[in-house]
């Protein structure tokens, strides 16, 4: 009677599913923490391939991160200097005229600026002022709402010296952690499999840490000097924000230009259709040109499983967890294409009928 009620394989069953909602239930607790370890990582992968070019110059490994933490703080002082004050200054502008503009806006005052500069008529200008007037407080709450997600990175703006510091173990200690992942299996078939994945997510986090930081880095010029030559206003604000929002696949740039579109009207731009021209071109340029070539297949992830994963990291974990969505996906793909490589190797061949068997 016993045996009917306690099923050994029903208890593993049950002890499986366990075990996975309590690691679930840590990864939910626990996400602040480790998301911090993931920057750390990330900022690691960021700065290894430097560090490995200087550690045989400089006869060591803790004397080149020492030495590539010193040109990374002199580099910022630098920039800090050049550009921090009129970066400084253009913030404040923009954050002391956002709420009038906004006002504006919601008022239909704008739209009659807007609409005498182009020369629209006075029925497309009222149609326009109503729709503005009449759905203002939908307006003004989704302003509120992005808001509130794009300062959500500001509430952990103590974590820009924490990652750095643990990065530090990272960099001396990452061959010796991949070396004791590895060490965790218990048949040499196990510890194979291992060093396999351990190898591929290095291979993968690298090179794609790495390409995003030169589309990053393309994105923040390009739209700084474009900006700069149209004259359109807050141009050093506007140019880094759309070179970080490019770390976000997909959604960021996206974002990045709407936020463009949006200050340009609100700041009665009377060269809207250059500034659209523009930000369509550069986002061709960037997606079918300069992407394909500096991130080649590094991810192997379609457009739409990347626009879910940033999504779904959004929602879990807000503005961080659409940041690292797209690598912890690619990081799960290399795992289950790993495992199931595994079992395929291991099933046995079927001969075909009339000959002997490969086995």
């Amino acid at each position: 009677m016993l045996n009917k009620v306690w099923d050994p394989k029903t208890a593993r069953i049950l002890c499986t599913a366990l075990i996975f909602a309590l690691g679930l239930a840590f990864l939910h607790a626990a996400r602040e923490t480790l998301t911090l370890f993931l920057f750390a990582i990330l900022f690691a992968y960021f700065i290894a391939p430097l560090v490995s070019r200087l550690e045989k110059p400089l006869r060591g490994r803790v004397q080149a991160i020492g030495a590539v933490y010193l040109i990374l703080i002199a580099l910022l002082v630098g920039l800090g200097f050049l550009v921090g004050p009129k970066i400084a200054s253009e913030g404040n502008a923009l954050a002391t005229s956002l709420p009038s503009l906004l006002g504006k806006a919601g008022s239909g005052e704008l739209v009659s600026q807007v609409g005498q500069k182009h020369g629209w008529s006075e029925a497309r200008q009222a149609q326009i002022q109503n729709f503005f007037i009449s759905h203002k407080d939908v307006i003004l709450g989704y302003g509120r709402v992005i808001g509130q997600k794009l300062a959500e990175p500001a509430q952990h703006i103590w974590w820009l010296i924490l990652i750095p510091i643990l990065s530090l173990f990272f960099l001396k200690d990452g061959r010796s952690i991949g070396e004791n992942l590895v060490a965790m299996g218990r048949a040499p078939e196990e510890r194979k499999t291992l060093r396999g994945i351990v190898g591929d997510v290095h291979v993968m986090l690298g090179s794609y840490i790495r390409a995003q930081l030169i589309l990053a880095s393309l994105t923040l010029v390009v739209y700084t000097l474009v900006l700069s030559i149209l004259h359109l206003r807050y141009a050093l604000i506007l140019g880094p924000l759309a070179g970080i929002s490019e770390f976000i696949p997909v959604v960021g740039p996206a974002i990045a230009a709407i936020i463009v579109f949006v200050i340009a009207v609100l700041t009665s731009y009377p060269h809207l259709i250059w500034l659209v021209l523009f930000l369509a071109i550069w986002r061709l340029l960037q997606d079918y040109v300069n992407a394909p070539r500096i991130m080649g297949k590094s991810l192997e992830i379609s457009p739409l499983v990347q626009i879910l994963a940033v999504l779904a990291g959004g929602e879990i974990a807000g503005v961080v967890g659409a940041l690292i969505s797209v690598p912890a996906v690619a990081t799960l793909r290399i795992l289950w294409k790993r495992l199931t490589s595994e079992k395929e190797a291991d099933a046995p061949i079927t001969p075909i009928p009339g000959e002997k068997s490969r086995r």
